[in-house]
Order: C-alpha cells, then sequence, then structure tokens
C-alpha cells in the first residue's frame, strides 16, 4: 500500500498532515497507524469515565429531585430550562428506534455534553451542592466546581477527537497526562476504579510501543 491508497481511502486533506511532517512516506503511513491505535488504546479509559460520571450525577440528581425521572422537572426549574434540549433529542432518538421510553434509557441516551454542562457555572447555584458528591474521594480543599469543571470539558474535547478520527497522536507526552487525569478523576469518583481498570488497561504499552516506532 503506497500514498496513493491512503489519500483514496482517507482524503487528501486527512492524510496531508502526516505526509507533511515526514520526508518518507511510509513513516507517515505508519503514523497514521499510530494514531489509530492509540485512538483504540484509550476507549476503555474513555468509557469507563464516561459511565461512572453519568452514573455518579443521575444517582445525586435523583437525591436532589426525590425520583428516578428527576429530569422532568427540568422544566419547572428556573435556572435549567435550557437543558431541556439534551432531554427532547434523547426522548426522540429512543421513540426514532421504536424503543420503549423508560427513565433508565433516557439517562443512558444523554449525551456526554450533557453531564458536562451540568457544572457549568450558571448551573452552580442550583446544582452544584448535590454535584460536588459525586466527587467525595477528590481533596476537600479542590472539591470545588471550578476546579472539577476544566478537566471534565477536556476530556469530552478529547472524546469527540477520537471519535471522530481526529489526530491524536502529535505529542505523546500530553496523551499520557490526558491518560493519567482521566485515572484520577475516576478515583474522585471511585476510588476503586483505577486499581480494578489497570488489570486490562493497555494505554501505556501501546503509548510505548508507538514511541519506539515513530523515532
Amino acid at each position: 500500500m503506497d500514498r496513493k491508497f491512503f489519500e483514496k481511502i482517507f482524503s487528501e486533506k486527512r492524510m496531508e498532515k502526516y505526509f507533511n511532517r515526514y520526508s518518507d512516506p511510509r513513516k507517515a503511513m505508519l503514523h497514521y497507524q499510530c494514531n489509530i491505535e492509540l485512538a483504540e488504546a484509550f476507549y476503555p479509559s474513555i468509557a469507563t469515565f464516561e459511565v461512572a460520571l453519568r452514573n455518579a450525577v443521575g444517582r445525586e440528581l435523583a437525591v436532589l429531585f426525590g425520583r428516578e425521572d428527576w429530569y422532568v422537572l427540568f422544566t419547572a426549574t428556573p435556572g435549567l430550562t435550557d437543558l431541556n434540549k439534551y432531554i427532547t433529542q434523547a426522548n426522540k432518538q429512543i421513540a426514532g428506534r421504536k424503543e420503549y421510553i423508560s427513565s433508565s434509557k433516557i439517562i443512558a441516551e444523554l449525551t456526554l455534553g450533557f453531564w458536562v454542562s451540568l457544572f457549568n457555572v450558571e448551573y452552580e447555584r442550583i446544582l452544584w451542592k448535590s454535584l460536588r458528591k459525586v466527587f467525595p474521594n477528590m481533596p476537600k480543599k479542590d472539591r470545588q466546581r471550578k476546579k472539577v469543571a476544566p478537566p471534565l470539558n477536556r476530556f469530552r474535547t478529547f472524546r469527540n477527537r477520537i471519535f471522530h478520527h481526529e489526530p491524536i497522536s502529535w505529542n505523546l507526552e500530553r496523551l499520557r497526562q490526558i491518560h493519567a487525569e482521566i485515572l484520577t478523576v475516576m478515583m474522585w469518583i471511585n476510588k476503586d476504579i483505577p486499581m480494578w481498570f489497570a488489570t486490562f488497561d493497555k494505554f501505556g504499552n501501546v503509548c510505548d510501543s508507538v514511541e519506539k516506532r515513530l523515532r
């Protein structure tokens, strides 16, 4: 397989950054392959983080509003009404699949963008007192909305880059930092998650392998 194959399959525009970086086209094609491998290696941490965050936030909101379908109260709650667009979209997607709409399905359908947005400053007065309980293992002196929201938004942006097949592999040290940060936030949610996760996490080995091959 040569440069023309990669440009035909993945487009010239997508491959441009890789071929501009290396004088040897074979190295450029290797780098593209490595980018896919790194994205794959991140999937377990991103998936675990996303589900853990969603379930922990959902539990606290159920306590706050006193019902499992807490999201139905957003319409009548001043300051939260603009979040209804996420609920409406989740309902449409489930209905479009002709599935039974339940609170558990709505909660599972809500996007990471929704969960992360709950930590935005405009909802601090209404939600943060309850949502801070999502992170029982975060040091108390640091347990502030303004210190939680930035990493959550970084993970959301990074997750979207991976899911849209964008390049992530230009700075391997930065990838290691992101991976470590995801583990830290998961530990804030539940101290046992990182220990369990370490039993099958392959990111470190993949990243080391990529670094050697791209030297």
